[in-house]
């Protein structure tokens, strides 16, 4: 081992974000660094965020988990997207269906350019009709990509993530992360020790008097950043002007028929409340803006529209959505609550831990730390934030609804500049170009415009140059196939029984 490598590496927080790391770092890392997790049972950990994006099981895959296993014990379902209901209009609904594209590109352009034609001439059904998770998905059906069909079949590539139990992820990766050699140290920090000439952490001396020092610490404590904020004073960049939701309350519930496999997000008179289906019990919140309901009328407004018997007292989350001014502040990178929050409405915030880890492994530094590594670590999360951030914010503010004054307010604010861009660019003639590796692809964009009613005035000219009558032939084609294969899945509760079914936890 090189002299001026990281020997030590201290993770200070558990929960999901904690155990992310440590997962990845003890599996990429080895035996060249050693790895230490602080973390108290006396401070709760934040847990609602049970919804994922496929890009999950890419970690997954780094850490060579078997997924059967893994759902069994997160209590996990699958998800193929998430549905909105009265977002654009009290009574709309549409699904945001994961997958690689909508329908099958013809020539140089993606299908939905062909759709848009077709569509304005009464000769295509809604576009989810012709994305395989899209229209799985509210039928119940599940599969994991088949091996005996040819490779250009939907079903031979399928895009699905996960619902789980976070508190329960967090102890698998527990488990995971102590027999690769991590050491978990139980307690609570005291004080921080910086060095006294370059302001990096030196160590953390716990409450019972121990020291524990490192070379480079990860920021896993939550809301509070004891160490990117509270120690090393970094600063935060707020983002409630365009993502006014600022609390949630957050229940569980009785399940009421078999899983769903997609989060359901039902737009309320201010903000949101999710649906996400677990093996044991569902998930519920509430997500909403507190200088529009109060806190006893947002907890009211969720229990009354639980669809199963509520299992505890809603529980209040306080929150400010934006970002840290740096994720990686002198020896010192934050993950999870620590370096940010994006509200859960697209399932981001277990993926922004996932890059930040990933960034990390790619930009890894050798003891004292080069600047050039830290400002391409921040310039890559800062990109990752700020996209997020716009995808949402067009889910707010692309309404027609002006029945609150919350939806009223959110379809007045002004915009980033580049979302405005991009929707006046797709309201032209439905085009979308995506910025570098961001983390939604088009067909994301597509589906989010489109159901939130943002319909293209024309098409690619390019798109005149397909017979009307092959169009039609073209497109409904497409969905014939896309129909078919859902057909052939089976149902999601059947594909649990068979493969992963977990064991009840005890009480329940």
């Amino acid at each position: 081992m090189s002299e001026n490598a990281i020997k030590n590496i201290v993770i200070v927080g558990g929960g999901t974000a904690g155990w992310m790391a440590a997962a990845a770092l003890s599996k990429t890392l080895g035996d060249a660094c050693s790895i230490r997790l602080i973390e108290s049972e006396a401070i709760g950990t934040v847990g609602v965020g049970e919804g994922t994006i496929p890009h999950i099981r890419l970690f997954n895959s780094l850490l060579q988990i078997d997924e059967a296993d893994f759902v069994r014990n997160t209590q996990g379902t699958f998800k193929l997207g998430i549905q909105f209901n009265d977002w654009n209009r009290l009574g709309d609904s549409y699904m945001h269906g994961f997958g690689n594209e909508i329908g099958r590109g013809l020539g140089m352009l993606p299908f939905h350019q062909y759709w848009i034609k077709a569509s304005q001439s009464g000769k295509a059904a809604d576009i989810s009709a012709y994305l395989l998770s899209a229209l799985a998905a509210p039928r119940g059906k599940f599969m994991v990509s088949a091996s005996d069909v040819p490779p250009a079949s939907p079903l031979a590539n399928i895009a699905y993530a996960y619902h789980f139990d976070a508190g329960l992820y967090a102890r698998y990766l527990r488990g995971y992360s102590e027999k690769k050699g991590v050491q978990r140290t139980e307690g609570i920090v005291a004080r921080v020790l910086l060095h006294a000439e370059r302001g990096f952490v030196d160590a953390v001396e716990m409450e019972d008097g121990e020291v524990i020092r490192g070379d480079l610490f990860i920021d896993c404590s939550g809301f509070r950043g004891l160490l990117i904020e509270d120690t090393l004073k970094t600063g935060y960049i707020d983002f409630t002007h365009w993502l006014p939701c600022d609390r949630a309350m957050a229940v569980p519930s009785e399940n009421v028929g078999p899983a769903a496999p997609y989060t359901r997000a039902n737009a309320r008179e201010a903000g949101w409340q999710w649906r996400i289906p677990l093996q044991h019990r569902t998930g519920n919140g509430y997500v909403y803006s507190s200088a529009h309901i109060s806190d006893d009328e947002a907890a009211a407004t969720l229990l009354r529209n639980l669809e199963g018997r509520a299992l505890d007292d809603p529980r209040p989350l306080r929150f400010t959505t934006g970002r840290r001014k740096k994720f990686w502040n002198k020896n010192v990178v934050a993950l999870g609550l620590s370096s940010g929050f994006m509200e859960p409405l697209e399932a981001t915030s277990i993926h922004l831990i996932q890059v930040g880890i990933m960034r990390l492994l790619s930009l890894f530094p050798r003891a004292g730390v080069n600047d050039v590594l830290v400002d391409r670590y921040n310039a890559q999360l800062s990109f990752e934030f700020e996209r997020i951030r716009d995808f949402l914010i067009l889910h707010y503010h692309a309404t027609e609804r002006d029945d609150t004054r919350f939806w009223r307010e959110c379809r007045k604010m002004s915009i980033p500049p580049e979302l405005q861009a991009n929707i006046d660019l797709f309201r032209d003639s439905g085009r979308f170009f995506r910025n570098g590796e961001e983390m939604f692809a088009e067909m994301s964009w597509v589906q989010i415009m489109i159901g939130q009613g943002i319909l293209p005035q024309s098409y690619h000219p390019m798109v005149d140059q397909l017979p009307d009558e092959d169009l039609a032939r073209y497109v409904a084609s497409i969905g014939r196939t896309i129909s078919d294969c859902v057909d052939a899945m089976p149902m999601q509760q059947a594909f649990i029984d068979r493969y992963c079914a977990a064991t009840p936890p005890s009480g329940m």
